[in-house]
Parts: C-alpha cells; sequence; structure tokens
C-alpha cells in the first residue's frame, strides 16, 4: 500500500506564527510514518515559503529549499526549487497547521481550493466567519446560541466611554489566542484598550464580559455525523486566559489551571458538547474546530469564539480534550485525514 503523500504547512505571518511551529511539531510527532510522507512545508513571518527537514524551533537555519504550492489543478503538488529549476512533488492531501490570520480566515483555504488537493478543515465561507468574532456572533445567534452583547468599532470611529456598562473586552475581531485583548473595568481605561486593539485589526470588538465557567469543547467531523471530545474548563486565579503568550506554557500556564474532563455534572457537561455542536454546524464548520463558551450558574451556554484550527501543541487544549474522550492524536489525525477526502 503506498503512502498518503501529506503536506504540513506551518509558521506564517500572524502573531500566532510561534504556536504554529509547535502545533505542527507535535502533528509530525504523532504521524504515522507507515501511512504517510510528510512533506514540512513552513512559511516564515515574512510570507516566504520553505521545503524544510522538520517543524522545530529554527527550523529557518536549517536545510531548506524554496517551494511554492501551486494553484494550478494541472500540478496539484509542490514546485521545489533545486538547482535552479522548480520540481514537482505530487501531493494527495494538505494539512495546514496555520493559526490566526491566513491560516484560519480562508487565506489558505482559497488557495488550497484553486489547487484542487483535498485539505484538512474548514472551508473558506467557515473560516472567515467564524475568524471574525462579530460576524459569527450575529450568524449563531441567528440559529439560537446565545452570544454577548457586543458592539463593533471600526477604524476611525470614535466611542461614547461613558455610555458602556463595565466591565467589558476590548478584541480584535479578527484576531487569536487573545493577543490584544484587554479586560477594560473603568471608562478611562477604554481608548486605549481599543488602540492595542487596533494594533491587530481596524475592527474592534466591545463585549460584555460573561460571568460564568470558562468552558470548551473540541468537535469533529462533517455535517451531522460529528464526534465531541471530552468538556474542558478554565479556572482562573486572575486575569484571562493567554497561556500562547507566555514564556513557558509548557511548565503550566502563569493564572490558570485546565480540568479535563470539565467539573461538571453530567447534564451540564452533555449541554455543553450539544451547544458545541449546534454552533459548529450553524458556522458552517468542517473536519475540526474548538468551541468556546461560557457556562453560567442558571445553565445557559454562552458561545464566545471558534477555533477553526486550535493549538495541538503539548499543552493545547484540543488534543487534551480527544484524549479524555479516548481518542489518542494520532488516531485524531488518522480520522482528520478521512475526513478531508
Amino acid at each position: 500500500m503506498s503512502k498518503l503523500k501529506m503536506a504540513i504547512i506551518f509558521g506564517g505571518c500572524s502573531e500566532e506564527h510561534p504556536v504554529s511551529v509547535k502545533s505542527a511539531g507535535e502533528v509530525a510527532k504523532n504521524l504515522d510514518l507507515e501511512k504517510y510522507e510528510p512533506f514540512y512545508i513552513g512559511i516564515t513571518k515574512d510570507g516566504v515559503w520553505q521545503l524544510c527537514h522538520y517543524p522545530e524551533a529554527n527550523w529557518e537555519k536549517g536545510s531548506c529549499r524554496p517551494a511554492i504550492l501551486s494553484p494550478d489543478r494541472s500540478v496539484q503538488g509542490l514546485l521545489v526549487l533545486e538547482q535552479g529549476q522548480y520540481q514537482r512533488i505530487p501531493l494527495d492531501l494538505v494539512f495546514p497547521v496555520l493559526h490566526g490570520k491566513f491560516g484560519e480566515d480562508g487565506a489558505i483555504q482559497g488557495l488550497l481550493e484553486l489547487s484542487g488537493i483535498p485539505y484538512v478543515g474548514c472551508d473558506i465561507p467557515s473560516s472567515a466567519l467564524c475568524m471574525d468574532k462579530s460576524l459569527a456572533y450575529i450568524v449563531a445567534g441567528n440559529a439560537g446560541v446565545a452570544t454577548p452583547k457586543f458592539r463593533t468599532v471600526t477604524a476611525k470611529e470614535t466611542i461614547d466611554a461613558h455610555r458602556l456598562a463595565y466591565p467589558v473586552y476590548v478584541k480584535p475581531a479578527r484576531s487569536g489566542s487573545s493577543f490584544g485583548v484587554t479586560k477594560v473595568c473603568r471608562q478611562e481605561e477604554l481608548l486605549s484598550a481599543v488602540e492595542i486593539a487596533r494594533q491587530y485589526d481596524s475592527k474592534v470588538l466591545i463585549e460584555e464580559a460573561v460571568v460564568g465557567s470558562e468552558v470548551g469543547c473540541a468537535i469533529f467531523g462533517n455535517d451531522l455525523d460529528l464526534i465531541a471530545g471530552e468538556v474542558d474548563q478554565i479556572c482562573l486565579s486572575h486575569g484571562f486566559f493567554r497561556i500562547h503568550q507566555e514564556n513557558e506554557p509548557e511548565k503550566g500556564s502563569e493564572n490558570s489551571t485546565l480540568i479535563v474532563p470539565a467539573d461538571l455534572s453530567a447534564e451540564a457537561r452533555s449541554r455543553v458538547q450539544e451547544t458545541a455542536k449546534a454552533i459548529y454546524r450553524a458556522l458552517g464548520c468542517r473536519g475540526l474546530a474548538r468551541v468556546d463558551m461560557f457556562l453560567k450558574e442558571d445553565g445557559t451556554v454562552i458561545l464566545n469564539e471558534v477555533n477553526t484550527l486550535p493549538g495541538m501543541t503539548s499543552y493545547s487544549r484540543f488534543p487534551r480534550m480527544m484524549a479524555a474522550a479516548g481518542l489518542p492524536f494520532a488516531e485524531v489525525i488518522d480520522r482528520l485525514v478521512s475526513l478531508a477526502f
């Protein structure tokens, strides 16, 4: 049986570049090399594509060759520069292990659709929709899912800070891993928080601070055939969850503890899982996603955000939730490949 030729794309131009490298490294560790022949495509922070040996820290300093993924469907593969000429490497599948802008917003998905190569994860519309938190709230809300009260602020719009009920969270509408997020408790802090968020996106979200447990659920599957991982729960000592911005997240978070499975009743756990599936379907997701929510004391489940290519690092939530549900990461990868086809 021939091996599947699979390109694993990682890195990228977003602020989540280092997380992507770590995620791709975990995917590489768990690949069954009896089934797959991997080709590791690293994208530098400046947007340069390179075929490299392995996704690891300082991968750019290793033996790399310029490579591009051809949008030409007659090629269906990589073009790698070798001694002044491009060599074609046909591909069966692409696993875009990219987070944030250009990875989860439909950009890489557009290139993959043009190429005609099957790929892991959500398609263009669902990626773009989930990346924009305000649009995701509108669509999920219309599907009957509870969402936070929010308003958006465009690039040059002024804000009447005294009209808001505090505390609020100020976020870039289209960013991830809590980059640019500020909890604002007083109106004097609002404008500086908006400016911080604008460093990551011209569209800024101001939303109410929801009082409740922060929970999440990993989902994979297509259409009605969905599998939910165990629900997890984030317990904070202070601030908000931002582990991917910490110095040594592999050693644990500075302000949070992840509980998997979450300390919830069976009824609450089931409600969170079913809400996650409803959100996943409403937003048109396929392949995989991690749905982050709040669980209030009265049992209401409120959408926080959807990550269409969640972190896959050793400390990330998605693989932990799947492992707690009895699915080791190697098996999750195999299932994601099957879903891509």
